[in-house]
């Protein structure tokens, strides 16, 4: 099986900037195509995955990708303790920081399972700044 890719800032950076458009207002703009979706929500995670190492949370991000973050126990077997679930374009939104964490529970986007899950908001946005030509944040919110 191959190695999954890092995250790049330089492709992080060009995979949100192909969806900002619609992540400000998905009205006005035609949905990305799934692979421009796929490729924006997978650097995100991954990115986030790197700011902040550890598996004692899993991001979902169905169908797209599921990362482990944060520093803690660690978590094996079963169902992790501490998930965070959401869509794409609610993700995508979050890591942008276009909406915050406790505004995505409120409009029912986000789930927030297990006692740390929460501790997300702390590393998010992971692209900071403008969706228009976003920056890679690199350190905690």
């Amino acid at each position: 099986m191959a190695a999954r890719s890092k995250a790049d800032p330089t492709k992080t950076r060009a995979a949100v900037a192909a969806v900002a458009a619609w992540l400000r207002d998905e009205t006005a703009a035609a949905a990305p195509a799934r692979a421009e979706l796929a490729d924006a929500v997978r650097l995100t995670a991954r990115t986030l995955a790197a700011l902040a190492p550890g598996a004692s949370v899993e991001v979902r991000v169905p169908p797209f990708v599921a990362v482990q973050c944060i520093a803690g126990p660690r978590h094996t077997r079963g169902t992790p303790p501490n998930v965070v679930e959401t869509d794409p374009r609610t993700w995508l939104r979050l890591a942008t920081g276009l909406v915050q964490v406790d505004e995505a529970v409120a409009e029912g986007g986000l789930s927030l399972s297990g006692p740390r899950a929460g501790e997300i908001a702390q590393w998010l946005p992971v692209v900071s700044g403008s969706t228009d030509t976003p920056e890679p944040s690199g350190s905690p919110g």
